[in-house]
């Protein structure tokens, strides 16, 4: 392990840390715990994430293009939007479960609380540096990771879905060491002394990472 990896290793263990959400800054995942979020609210929280993966993927392939083909950061990026779309392969099974047909998903109109992540997603594939958006990026992981496995284990306990329906929210709980090992890569790419001086950016986007993610969470929550 070089020196450069131990550092990136630290970099997004205390970045990861550091933004780690408060625990009532989801107001949605208690409900769905509880079994009071109303199937409406499971929806659409369903009709968003559409958007948010197709959003999300293109950002994600701009930025392994900017990156440069080969470089490590590219190829973090490039796992991501593969990602994306086995992510979106999985949906439909839960969109299903929440009763919704082809003619609802195509007639939704997202939430701009909701559809703040993806657009800020997408500036950062166009301002900012690809190692400190990975650094970002990963850190937020973190906490998405863990409200899907809370959500996953919720339907099948308080709404009765099965795995298949549960399985997009499987996707993203589950262990992904190849991909954690990429972002490694990716941020020692950027991590140029001990300090991590060249991803100090990171912490900045992933701060607002963060609390869009919370914005998008808390707007499903208003309405449900």
């Amino acid at each position: 392990m070089t020196r450069q990896t131990r550092t990136a290793e630290h970099i997004i263990a205390a970045t990861a840390a550091e933004l780690a959400p408060a625990a009532d800054a989801n107001r949605l995942v208690p409900l769905i715990e509880a079994g009071s979020a109303p199937l409406s609210a499971l929806a659409q929280l369903a009709l968003e994430q559409r958007h948010i993966i197709v959003s999300d993927r293109r950002a994600f392939l701009y930025l392994a293009e900017r990156a440069g083909k080969g470089t490590a950061c590219a190829e973090f990026f490039g796992t991501l939007a593969e990602g994306e779309t086995l992510a979106l392969e999985r949906l439909g099974a839960y969109e299903a479960a929440c009763g919704l047909t082809p003619e609802a998903i195509g007639q939704y109109e997202p939430q701009a609380g909701c559809q703040a992540y993806p657009a800020y997603v997408a500036w950062l594939a166009l301002n900012g540096e690809p190692p400190s958006v990975a650094l970002a990026l990963t850190a937020n992981f973190a906490a998405w990771g863990g409200y899907c496995a809370r959500v996953a284990a919720a339907l099948r306990a308080r709404y009765g879905f099965t795995d298949e329906a549960c399985g997009f929210f499987d996707f993203f709980a589950g262990p992904a060491p190849e991909l954690e090992r990429r972002a490694v890569a990716a941020v020692a790419a950027g991590s140029d002394d001990e300090h991590g001086e060249g991803v100090a950016d990171g912490l900045h986007h992933g701060r607002l990472l963060q609390a869009y993610e919370s914005m998008f969470w808390n707007t499903l929550a208003e309405r449900a």
